[in-house]
């Protein structure tokens, strides 16, 4: 029988402090709730043992500034590892599916890292799917995530990756942190039409949001054809969350998951410990393995949300035009997006919410008709105590032509001719499986294989 595995780690030794929201406790409920329902006994669900991630598998998504090291924690190390277990498991054909209850989150961390932002240090997801590309050799990905918080992190790693499909839904940036993920972000000109975002006002409810699954993200995922599904698992939606405003039930999720039917979910956010993460959770679990979750009711069911029907034909609308524009997608003329030249750059401003830093990025991704193209980041990173971090980050993609590698490595040894106007500079080569790192202090080259 192929079972659904179960990863569970609350992280006992790691806290941003000690009444964080984001705290060991957001999984000791659960944990408890699990056991005492039995589900650790059933014949459809197996536990798995996590395992540390290796350094070289962050490498392969991030740039550490100045290093893996001074950025993680075994907790981190243990987070992502968690994931390449299921997602092991499940490619190999031992598991049907997997759910990765862990701590800390990830999906606020970006390409280019230099602290902890939104709880994140290290995108479990992002790790977890460069991993297994590289290790069992599949292409095509779909990334959902369903945190009440926009995923910009992940958005910004794989928004230049054509074979990486971006789907999240949230609260409006206008209306809660991140503060983006609006519908026309929508990917970056090699990649144009796999990031597809769909924000909802707060208050949304069950209704609304099981609409939005079947009108767009279910034929956009039929259409894609992904060889991997994973699940952003992100529980703040939920109606008694204290940091979102919407009104999403244990029900509701689980629902979205027997229809979604991802092949791994990783726990993101949600903090209402005792109200709705043993039930969310409970409920996800069921919905995995295949059994039934009707009655699965918080402890103050029966609760009834009406959402403002006012509101439904914005709604309906913006899932005709991402769905109009998802079927166009590789039929427009982008040059009035991105223009027509060899490269294409966009400055970005990134918040460190959590550390106080302020980056200020210049990222460049050359525009190549055989492959995603190399990328260039620019980071100028200002933390809280004056220093000033300058770190020129070169990534070379999985399915790189020949020219743009050639081309991102004569630009690394450019930068290292000009070192004085970095502090670090990084080649991530994912065709090669390779990460080199020069340190303009000490003069040195560090490299690091798979």
């Amino acid at each position: 029988m192929h079972k659904t595995g179960l990863v569970f780690f609350p992280a006992f030794d790691w806290a941003i402090e000690p009444t964080h929201p984001e705290r060991e406790e957001r999984l000791l409920y659960t944990r408890d709730q699990i056991f005492e329902e039995g589900v650790m006994d059933l014949p459809e669900v197996a536990e798995m043992a996590p395992r540390l991630c290796h350094p070289h598998d962050i490498l392969r998504t991030h740039f550490c500034v100045p290093d893996v090291a001074s950025l993680t924690t075994e907790a981190h190390l243990i987070a992502a590892g968690a994931g390449q277990v299921l997602g092991d498991e499940i490619l190999a054909g031992r598991l049907k599916n997997g759910f990765a209850l862990v701590r800390p989150p990830g999906h606020h961390a970006m390409r280019v890292v230099h602290g902890n932002r939104g709880f994140c240090n290290i995108n479990n997801e992002a790790v977890v799917v460069e991993y297994l590309r590289r290790r069992h050799g599949i292409r095509r990905v779909a990334i959902v995530d369903t945190d009440v918080h926009h995923g910009d992190g992940t958005q910004d790693i794989f928004y230049h990756d054509p074979d990486v499909l971006f789907i999240s839904f949230h609260q409006d940036g206008r209306t809660i942190y991140p503060g983006t993920g609006f519908s026309h972000e929508l990917g970056g000109p090699t990649a144009f039409g796999r990031t597809l975002n769909i924000p909802l006002p707060p208050g949304t409810t069950d209704e609304s949001m099981l609409f939005v699954l079947e009108n767009l993200i279910l034929p956009v995922l039929n259409d894609f054809g992904p060889e991997l599904v994973v699940n952003s698992a992100g529980q703040d939606n939920h109606y008694s969350d204290p940091i979102g405003e919407m009104c999403i039930t244990a029900r509701g999720y689980a629902t979205l998951t027997s229809r979604l039917k991802p092949h791994l979910a990783v726990l993101e956010g949600g903090y209402a410990v005792e109200s709705a993460l043993p039930y969310v959770n409970l409920g996800i679990i069921l919905a995995l393995a295949g059994l039934d979750f009707d009655l699965v009711r918080e402890a103050d069911y029966p609760r009834t949300f009406h959402e403002d029907p006012a509101r439904r034909p914005r709604l309906e609308k913006m899932v005709r035009d991402l769905l109009e524009m998802w079927r166009l997608r590789d039929q427009l003329d982008l040059s009035s997006i991105f223009g027509r030249e060899e490269f294409f750059r966009q400055q970005k401003e990134v918040y460190y919410d959590t550390d106080g830093i302020e980056d200020k990025q210049v990222e460049t991704v050359r525009v190549c008709k055989e492959c995603p193209g190399y990328l260039t980041i620019d980071s100028r990173a200002l933390h809280p105590d004056g220093r000033a971090v300058k770190v020129m980050a070169l990534s070379v993609p999985l399915f790189a032509c020949n020219h743009c590698r050639s081309l991102a490595y004569d630009a690394y040894a450019a930068a290292r001719k000009e070192n004085s106007l970095y502090h670090h500079i990084y080649l991530q080569d994912k065709s090669m499986d390779t990460f080199l790192a020069f340190d303009t202090a000490a003069g040195s080259e560090s490299i690091s294989e798979g």
